[in-house]
C-alpha cells in the first residue's frame, strides 16, 4: 500500500514514511492510494474469529511489507489487550464502549498501534524518534501511555496549565521513564503554536527525528476500523446498524466510513456534533465554513476546522449528495448533552458520558424518523473524566475504576515552561541532552 498527499498527488509515501512524517511535507494528508476489499468470507465469518485476527486481516494490506507478519501480528495483540463490550441501553440503542483500555478513552487503540509501529521502525533508525505532542487533555494521556518505554522513543507532552481536569493532568505527567511533561503557562493554542515551531527548527531537526502522534497520522487514524468490526461481532439485530459517532476532528468518523466501503455491513452513519456544528452545516448547504471552535461540555469535539474533514471529501470524491447519502448530522446543545444524561440514567441506569450523550440524543432523533431501525453509538470516554458534569446531570459523581485510583496516588512530574518560543526550546534542549 502507497499514501498520497491530499495536497499533491504526486507525493507518494509508503506506510512506513507516512507514519514517521505524520503529515506531507506540502502540509496535506496522507490517504491510501486505494481502500482494500474485504472478501466475503472474512464478513461472514467475523463472529468466530478473534480481536487479533480481525484486527491483523484489516491492517495488513495497509502496513503492506514495511512490517514483518510476525511483528504485525505482535502489535494487534498489544493494541487491543483490553475489552470492547456492546452495551444495550434501550430497547433501538447500543453502546460500544471504547473505554475500557488503559487511559479511558476511544484513543487508546490508536495511540498504542502507532507506538508499537514507532517502536518498530526507531529500531532502523540513526536518530531517536522524539514525539512533540501538543494536548488539551485525552489525547496527551493516550499517547503517554501507550509510548511509555518504547525503545528508540522519547515523547514530550505540552499541556496548557490550569485547564485539564485532575485525572487528566496525572495521566499526562505520572508515568517518567521516556514521557516527559511541560506544563506551558498559556492556553492549548499556545502549546499547539509552540510544536509547530518546533517542526520548523533546523536545529532541532538535524539532532533528532521530530515526528507528532496527532489523529491525521495514517497509523492512529487507520486502527479506528478495527473496533468497528469488533461491534459487528456482537451484533445480533437482523437489520445492519446505524452509527452515532461523536464528532470533533473526524478521523473517528472517517475510518467508520472507510470499514464500510471495504465491506462492513452498516447501514447509515451519523456525524453527531455538539455546538461546533460546520461539518452539519455543509451536510445541509454543501459549503463548507470553518471557523473558530467554542467550548462546550463535550470538549473534545470542540473543532471549528476537522482536519479529517478532506479524508471524507476524498472518500466521497467530492460529490456532496454521495456523502449525504451515507452521513447524515446532528447538532446537539450543551442543554440537550446535559438532559439525555439525566434522562438516560433514571430510564436504564446507564451513564453516558458528554460526547456519548451527543451521539445518543443524535441517534434517538434519528430513529423517530426510521422505524425498525436499531442502533450503536460509541462511548468515546469513560465518565469519570468529566466528574462534574456527569454529577450535574445525575446528583453523583462516577466511581472510579481501581487503575486509575492508583494513578492518582503517584506523583505528578512537570516543567513548568513559559509560552514563548526560546524558554521552550531551552526546555527542550535539556530534555535531549540527557536521553
Amino acid at each position: 500500500m502507497r499514501y498520497f498527499s491530499l495536497n499533491n498527488t504526486n507525493n507518494v509515501v509508503d506506510f512506513r514514511e507516512a507514519t514517521l512524517q505524520g503529515q506531507a511535507p506540502d502540509g496535506g494528508l496522507y490517504y491510501p492510494e486505494n481502500i482494500p476489499v474485504w472478501n466475503d468470507n472474512f464478513i461472514g465469518n467475523l463472529k468466530r474469529k478473534s480481536k487479533s485476527e480481525i484486527g491483523f486481516e484489516i491492517m495488513a494490506p495497509y502496513v503492506g511489507n514495511t512490517i514483518p507478519e510476525n511483528e504485525l501480528h505482535r502489535i494487534i495483540a498489544e493494541t487491543l489487550d483490553f475489552d470492547f463490550p456492546l452495551q444495550p441501553i434501550s430497547e433501538n440503542i447500543y453502546s460500544l464502549e471504547l473505554f475500557h483500555g488503559p487511559t479511558l478513552a476511544f484513543k487508546d487503540v490508536g495511540a498504542r498501534f502507532l507506538s508499537r509501529c514507532m517502536g518498530f521502525f526507531a529500531g532502523k533508525l540513526a536518530k531517536k524518534i522524539v514525539v512533540l505532542v501538543a494536548t488539551s487533555g485525552d489525547t496527551g494521556g493516550a499517547v503517554a501511555d501507550a509510548f511509555h518505554n518504547i525503545s528508540g522513543t522519547e515523547v514530550i507532552i505540552l499541556y496548557p496549565s490550569g485547564k485539564v481536569s485532575p485525572v487528566q493532568e496525572k495521566q499526562l505527567t505520572a508515568l517518567g521513564g521516556n514521557i516527559h511533561a511541560l506544563e506551558i503557562e498559556g492556553d492549548f493554542d499556545d502549546c499547539q503554536k509552540l510544536v509547530k515551531m518546533a517542526f520548523l527548527d533546523e536545529e532541532l531537526r538535524k539532532r533528532v527525528m521530530l515526528t507528532s502522534s496527532n489523529s491525521i497520522n495514517v497509523a492512529r487514524w487507520l486502527p479506528q476500523q478495527i473496533y468497528y468490526a469488533l461491534a459487528l461481532t456482537q451484533w445480533e439485530e437482523h437489520h445492519d446498524p446505524v452509527i452515532a459517532v461523536p464528532s470533533g476532528n473526524f478521523g473517528n468518523l472517517s475510518a467508520g466510513l472507510v470499514a464500510k466501503q471495504s465491506g462492513l455491513p452498516i447501514d447509515h452513519f451519523i456525524a453527531a456534533c455538539n455546538a461546533n456544528d460546520v461539518f452539519t452545516a455543509y451536510t445541509q448547504s454543501g459549503n463548507y465554513h470553518p471557523r473558530s471552535a467554542v467550548p462546550t461540555l463535550s470538549n473534545a469535539m470542540d473543532v471549528g476546522n476537522p482536519s479529517n474533514f478532506s479524508r471524507i471529501l476524498a472518500l466521497f470524491q467530492h460529490d456532496h449528495q454521495r456523502l449525504c447519502e451515507a452521513i447524515s448530522s446532528i447538532s446537539v446543545s450543551d442543554v440537550d448533552t446535559l438532559s439525555t444524561i439525566k434522562e438516560v440514567y433514571a430510564e436504564f441506569q446507564y451513564t453516558l458520558d458528554p460526547h456519548a450523550a451527543v451521539a445518543y440524543n443524535a441517534l434517538k432523533d434519528h430513529l423517530k424518523d426510521h422505524a425498525g431501525q436499531k442502533g450503536i453509538i460509541l462511548g468515546t470516554a469513560h465518565p469519570v473524566k468529566f466528574p462534574s458534569v456527569v454529577q450535574e446531570a445525575i446528583g453523583h459523581r462516577p466511581s472510579v475504576p481501581e487503575n486509575l485510583g492508583l494513578l492518582m496516588k503517584k506523583n505528578k512530574s512537570a516543567r513548568l515552561t513559559p509560552p514563548e518560543y526560546a524558554s521552550f526550546k531551552a526546555t527542550v534542549m535539556d530534555i535531549l541532552k540527557n536521553i
